[in-house]
């Protein structure tokens, strides 16, 4: 996984790119009609039952958009809200405010939406050991707020991108020559080059994870697409020599049964890729 560091980086990236694309040469609607100078209050209404995520995303905006301006924060990313509740209060140059209303807006409505739905899906797996990951399915340019809220609904990353983990999936494996010639091609790579990096392996079927097995250092295997059958022999047969991780179409009608299958991880691209932003409001008072 990415440091803290590299993290709060892609944070930062990506608030001064999307203040880029929206304020451009000015925001000319209130420099059209709001004094420089002019004072101003607002507040983040919540108007959805959800699991709040992105009150530090907004503090860190508020922040980079004008360092004078300050924050009363009344709920905290990870709360479970009611409509009608007010997150936040937001107070200093009226300019700025609304300068920041909708990156703050968009990014907490869709963080607010992945977080809920991400624990719900923990939720399904309570009295399991089994844990709920995200993937790379995320929208591009916006992969670490989408990463940031599924942990703040309970969930855990996956991999960052594709420089924090290797993961050899069917493709790999297909131009490799095989499962045995990716792995020892995939360790030979990282003794060359000085990396370390984890190795995920993904099988197809029984057969391939007993072919996985044989090669000693593979961090986790990816039952991809087994049923539930295959998936609690496959269990068996990997025993405590790696992690197990299931995916590929799981969703809340079938997530709890993959769990019951003794998998120590499921992933779902569904908690990024197919949710429905949160209704969020930033109301000037």
């Amino acid at each position: 996984m990415i440091s803290e560091e590299q993290f709060q980086k892609e944070i930062s990236l990506i608030i001064e790119n999307a203040i880029r694309e929206d304020v451009g040469d000015g925001d000319h609607s209130s420099l059209a009609c709001i004094p420089p100078n002019a004072m101003g209050k607002a507040k983040l209404l919540v108007k959805d039952e959800c699991i709040l995520a992105g009150v530090e995303f907004a503090r860190q905006t508020f922040d980079y958009v004008d360092k004078d301006l300050k924050m009363e924060i009344l709920l905290n990313d990870g709360q479970k809200v009611h409509f009608g509740e007010v997150a936040f209060y937001v107070e200093g140059r009226s300019q700025s405010i609304l300068k920041a209303e909708r990156l703050v807006l968009n990014a907490m409505q869709r963080m607010s939406a992945i977080a809920t739905k991400t624990n719900y899906f923990v939720s399904l797996l309570e009295g399991t050991k089994t844990k709920i990951l995200d993937t790379r399915k995320t929208t591009p340019g916006i992969r670490a707020l989408e990463k940031w809220a599924v942990t703040i609904g309970g969930g855990e990353n996956h991999r960052f991108a594709l420089y924090d983990m290797i993961m050899l999936k069917d493709n790999h494996i297909d131009f490799a020559g095989g499962i045995t010639q990716a792995i020892k091609k995939t360790k030979l790579y990282l003794k060359e080059s000085n990396k370390e990096l984890k190795i995920i392996v993904e099988a197809r079927n029984l057969m391939e994870v007993e072919e996985i097995l044989k090669s000693q250092g593979v961090f986790r295997i990816l039952l991809d697409n087994f049923s539930y059958e295959d998936t609690r022999k496959a269990v068996a047969l990997i025993g405590n020599r790696c992690l197990t991780e299931s995916s590929g179409g799981i969703n809340e009608n079938t997530i709890r049964n993959y769990a019951d299958c003794g998998v120590d991880y499921i992933s779902s691209g569904a908690l990024t890729h197919s949710v429905y932003n949160k209704d969020l409001s930033l109301k000037a008072i």
